[in-house]
């Protein structure tokens, strides 16, 4: 059996020093801000995986209102969620991720991001891709108010 998980995340931008996306903190003169430490990229990967096995999503497992999710980090949330998915039998086969920012340019930091997800979810980077887009200047992430994420995951089971 196979299942199929998208996942979205958008944060707003403000003056800071990195963008924190897939566990790697790039140079940035802004940072995304969030109730956790703002990871777009691993929020919509956490939300894949646990729309993918049916789940829940995020917000259930770590709502903002709970005062001990202030500052989290999201590699810990995609650890939980990650358990969660391996221990109702699924396996991961890849996933397929888009980060939309005006700048900074991802190209350069993608080696790093795909193997630092890939650690995280102890699969081979091979079955992990990421791409990026700009806002073409227009909108929230054109303007550089916003940076968003999606992720498509391909889970199994036998």
């Amino acid at each position: 059996m196979i299942r199929v998980g998208l996942g979205h995340d958008t944060h707003r931008l403000g003056p800071g020093n990195g963008l924190v996306l897939g566990g790697v903190t790039i140079p940035h003169q802004q940072m995304a801000l969030g109730h956790s430490d703002a990871d777009v990229l691993l929020h919509a990967i956490t939300d894949a995986l646990l729309g993918a096995a049916g789940l829940g999503d995020i917000g259930e497992l770590f709502p903002d209102t709970d005062p001990a999710n202030k500052g989290r980090d999201s590699a810990e949330m995609l650890r939980a969620a990650l358990e969660r998915v391996t221990d109702a039998g699924w396996q991961i086969v890849n996933l397929d991720c888009v980060i939309f920012a005006q700048r900074p340019k991802i190209l350069p930091h993608r080696t790093a991001i795909r193997n630092r997800i890939a650690e995280l979810l102890a699969i081979d980077v091979a079955r992990v891709w990421i791409k990026a887009k700009t806002g073409e200047m227009v909108g929230p992430i054109g303007e550089e108010q916003a940076i968003a994420a999606e992720c498509v995951v391909l889970i199994e089971r036998e």
